[in-house]
């Protein structure tokens, strides 16, 4: 996500900069892992929340997509942007700045007194999640160093797989619990105390590194990027409850023009100094660009999933917040075990380990689509339970070999642009699939406030969609490498 770390400052012995001491690095780990948990609890902890959040705000169905998708689309849009600000002016400098924005605003969530009023502090979280989160990787680059440093990457790890459980649960336990009367608001509230802590150790502890041939902001390709998929997403999200009126057909042309005005600016851009918001002759590989386009896919069809079944096993099936946050420990737990499964076969069977995992979890959708008509509003946990983990199972052999297998051709000298567009073409299709919910959900369901069979319809008509999505996932991988053939394995008599 940050850019190229090698030409940060060194200690004298090649030693990378930061406190000397093993208990002043191991400070300044916990600081920066801080920061990477607030930002990947805050982009799910909604998820359960949602519906509590919607009864008591008054959210009409666009309001509601938008409160999740606010954070994703301002987190996706800044995160290149956020990782030239630390590489150029200080690692340090911008996520202490990014710290005290998320933290300001995590108050403002939680004292929102309606749904407008929370989608703009959303929308101003992601920004500081956007500059706090690139430099957790590139401060742990310059701090740590040999066995310490892979220590310290597999916390991330780790950080990443815990905050990924734990958001929809967090969500769950604190809306469920009602603390003091104020309902979902502790779910944004609980980052104050973390983040005060984050910003007063950060200070004292971390250290200023820098990279002094970063590459130059863009800021009009910032804007430009930002207005098209504004343009796009918000008729997407409020044009069916409104019959699609002639202003929504009108935005989404207008946001396409300043998309393709975009994709010319990039051009010249990188012509004039070498210095676009995306490096274009990235796309000139057909792995990079095949297994971008399947990771967006992916986010997409991820944003609309877990949005509609939030829903369905809350408003469709009457769960408590907490009993839902249940399923996504099933899922979540079998999505680790995927991964841990991909990355143990994957370079034996390259393309095909995600390409199983993406036909996998196809044909679990196709069996929980199979149980909800059967069952409807009548649906347990239990008999919900084995398509969910055939589900968690499929997606985790995706996630790992396709960040591997998309990134692992990229020359060393644009790793930084390659990485940080990867991870920004996942949180925006994560957001662009929430808005979409708009057209495949609430298309069915458009008061947001249905309850029982409405809503397992809807839930039912949405599964078709994440189904083709998947499917093509799986057809975009065939721009992976493929397997090695026995004939290239043997070796010469």
């Amino acid at each position: 996500m940050s850019g190229d770390t090698r030409n940060a400052p060194l200690r004298s012995g090649g030693a990378p900069a930061g406190p000397s001491s093993r208990r002043g690095r191991q400070l300044v780990l916990a600081v920066v892992l801080a920061g990477e948990l607030m930002a990947v609890l805050d982009a799910s902890v909604v998820d359960t929340a949602l519906p509590s959040l919607q009864a008591d705000t008054g959210a009409s169905a666009a309001g509601l997509q938008w409160i999740h998708a606010a954070y994703g689309l301002t987190f996706a849009l800044g995160l290149i942007t956020g990782g030239r600000l630390g590489d150029r002016y200080g690692r340090k400098r911008t996520f202490l700045l990014g710290t005290g924005v998320f933290t300001a605003t995590s108050l403002l969530c939680g004292l929102a007194a309606g749904p407008a009023a929370l989608i703009a502090a959303r929308a101003v979280q992601g920004a500081g999640a956007a500059l706090m989160v690139p430099q957790v990787l590139a401060t742990v680059h310059v701090t740590f160093d040999g066995s310490a440093r892979a220590k310290a990457f597999g916390l991330y790890g780790t950080v990443m797989s815990v905050g990924s459980v734990a958001g929809p649960v967090l969500g769950g336990v604190l809306t469920e619990a009602d603390l003091f009367g104020l309902a979902w608001r502790p779910i944004f509230l609980i980052n104050i105390p973390l983040g005060i802590a984050a910003l007063l150790l950060g200070h004292g502890f971390l250290t200023e590194s820098r990279n002094g041939q970063a590459l130059r902001l863009d800021p009009l390709g910032m804007v430009l990027s930002a207005l098209g998929l504004l343009l796009v997403a918000y008729p997407l999200s409020a044009g069916g409850a409104q019959h699609w009126p002639w202003w929504t057909r009108t935005a989404m042309a207008a946001g396409v023009a300043v998309l393709v005005g975009l994709a010319f600016q990039q051009r010249a851009k990188s012509r004039k100094d070498g210095s676009p918001l995306v490096v274009v002759s990235l796309f000139s590989g057909r792995q990079f660009a095949g297994g971008l386009a399947a990771q967006l896919v992916l986010g997409l069809l991820s944003g609309v999933f877990f949005l509609c079944w939030t829903l369905f096993m809350q408003q469709g099936l009457g769960l408590s917040p907490l009993r839902a946050a249940s399923g996504f420990v099933v899922f979540s737990l079998a999505e680790i075990g995927g991964a841990w499964l991909a990355m143990s076969l994957v370079a034996r069977h390259q393309r095909r380990i995600p390409q199983a995992g993406a036909l996998l979890a196809a044909l679990a959708l196709a069996t929980f689509h199979l149980l909800v008509d059967t069952y409807g509003a009548g649906l347990s946990m239990t008999v919900m339970a084995p398509p969910v983990l055939a589900l968690g199972l499929g997606l985790g052999m995706i996630g790992a070999p396709l960040t591997d297998l998309t990134l692992r051709r990229i020359d060393a000298a644009h790793a930084g642009s390659a990485s940080g567009l990867f991870n920004t073409a996942t949180h925006l299709g994560i957001a662009l699939g929430v808005v979409l919910t708009g057209v495949v959900f609430f298309a069915h369901d458009r008061t947001a406030t249905a309850r029982g069979t409405d809503v397992v319809n809807a839930f039912a008509a949405t599964l078709p969609y994440v189904i083709g999505g998947l499917l093509t996932v799986w057809s975009l991988m065939f721009f992976l490498p493929r397997p090695a053939t026995r004939r290239a394995h043997r070796q010469p008599c």
